[in-house]
């Protein structure tokens, strides 16, 4: 044989892999790490406003790991920076409350407290985003990035009762923040599947008091009172069936009683009742018109019942509304990570709220969906005593959060 020959039969030289390589096999040696951490937060959860042991676990972690982590507000939710304290700095939140459901599963990472548990999925992005932030910090410490990344990670108590996003805020997790990203689970899609979309992603969300005032007697006579539930079962009638009938069909609006507060004795009319809701819409004109129609109707209702009815609203949660910018970051980053076709633009807005709201008063962000439900067609619900999720959800949404902060921070004329 000659020379030439044994030139063209010489094996190529392998590739350097890329700094996207580096950031997924970084996550895929954290995932079991991810799994253990999502499952004993699902195991412990705290509802809003108790988040005091879940931000001491996420404390003690992060700091083991060498990040600058430090406690929340009255010992709630963790902020934690890495990279260099001069660069560009964005900013990725998770949300780490649970809620007030019993826990229906039969899993070895069921809730052991009774009557809570993370039936929202907020224990996964946690575990997901304490996964990025180890794969950047690691990848990061190894030189393997393509350039330096300033990051700070929010886990945020109190998202279910809307508070806590304004409370991270007014602690000062933003200073400094130029951008922010957040993810949410996605029972209705299968694992592997990313959903996006522009502009209002969520409603607005008002609370609403209906307080009904009238005169209490024996359940035997009610002749002789002025019968406030019979007002209130007559006042949610009229509005389930009266404001979708005022509204333009092609405006979104919903109306839902969720309390109904009175009486102590069942043999006994009380003097007063409370009725407390929410009031969800996507148009400011819309709710501004849907507000004085409820009281249009709770007057009406006062007048033939012999009532009094005082009628409250508390502006609550505005709609999320993602920056088009970030959310082609976000798809774009998506695309690499699960490829083409399983990345779909969300068509509609969610009558759903969310507080990651209130930081885009501030700075400009972008939510996306991240599918999280079984392929075999076992997905449960949001908000349900036996949700859970396909564990799988959090190394993706972790490599989209991680590779999307590090395409963002490119020294380059920045598109983003």
């Amino acid at each position: 044989m000659d020379a030439s020959h044994h030139q063209n039969t010489a094996a190529p030289r392998a590739l350097s892999p890329t700094w996207t390589q580096h950031v997924d096999e970084a996550i895929d040696r954290l995932f079991d790490r991810m799994v253990e951490l999502r499952r004993h937060i699902h195991a412990h959860p705290e509802p809003s406003g108790e988040e005091q042991e879940t931000s001491q676990h996420l404390y003690g972690l992060l700091s083991d790991e060498g990040f600058n982590a430090r406690i929340g507000p009255e010992g709630r939710g963790v902020v934690v920076d890495c990279g260099p304290e001069n660069g560009r700095r964005i900013g990725v939140r998770a949300d780490i409350d649970a809620l007030k459901i019993q826990d229906r599963k039969t899993v070895p990472y069921r809730s052991q407290r009774p009557g809570v548990m993370h039936a929202c999925g907020h224990d996964a992005h946690s575990a997901t985003l304490f996964g990025a932030l180890l794969a950047l910090k690691s990848v990061g410490s190894e030189g393997r990035l393509p350039w330096p990344v300033t990051v700070r990670g929010i886990f945020q108590p109190s998202e279910e009762t809307a508070t806590g996003a304004l409370e991270m805020i007014a602690y000062g997790a933003l200073a400094g923040v130029e951008a922010i990203l957040a993810a949410h689970v996605d029972p209705t899609r299968p694992v592997g599947r990313i959903a996006i979309r522009p502009g209002v992603l969520t409603a607005n969300c008002d609370a609403m008091c209906l307080a009904i005032s009238g005169q209490g007697g024996h359940a035997a006579r009610p002749h002789e009172s002025k019968d406030p539930i019979a007002a209130a079962a007559q006042l949610i009638s009229t509005l389930y069936q009266f404001v979708p009938r005022a509204t333009d069909s092609q405006d979104a609006v919903v109306v839902t009683i969720g309390q109904v507060i009175g009486g102590e004795n069942p043999n006994v009319i009380p003097e007063h009742i409370e009725l407390r809701g929410t009031l969800r819409t996507l148009d400011q004109r819309v709710r501004q018109a849907t507000v004085e129609h409820v009281r249009q109707l709770a007057r009406g209702i006062s007048e033939v019942s012999g009532t009094k009815i005082e009628v409250s609203f508390e502006s609550g949660v505005g709609s999320v509304e993602n920056d088009p910018l970030l959310t082609r970051l976000i798809g774009d980053t998506a695309v690499d990570v699960v490829g083409e076709d399983n990345l779909e633009e969300i068509l509609r807005p969610s009558m759903g709220s969310e507080d990651f709201a209130a930081y885009l008063g501030h700075v400009p962000g972008a939510m996306f969906r991240l599918g999280s439900g079984y392929a075999a067609g076992e997905s449960t619900s949001l908000h349900t005593s036996n949700f859970d999720i396909d564990e799988r959800a959090m190394k993706i949404g972790a490599r989209i959060f991680a590779r999307a902060v590090v395409a963002w921070s490119s020294p380059e004329l920045n598109s983003y």
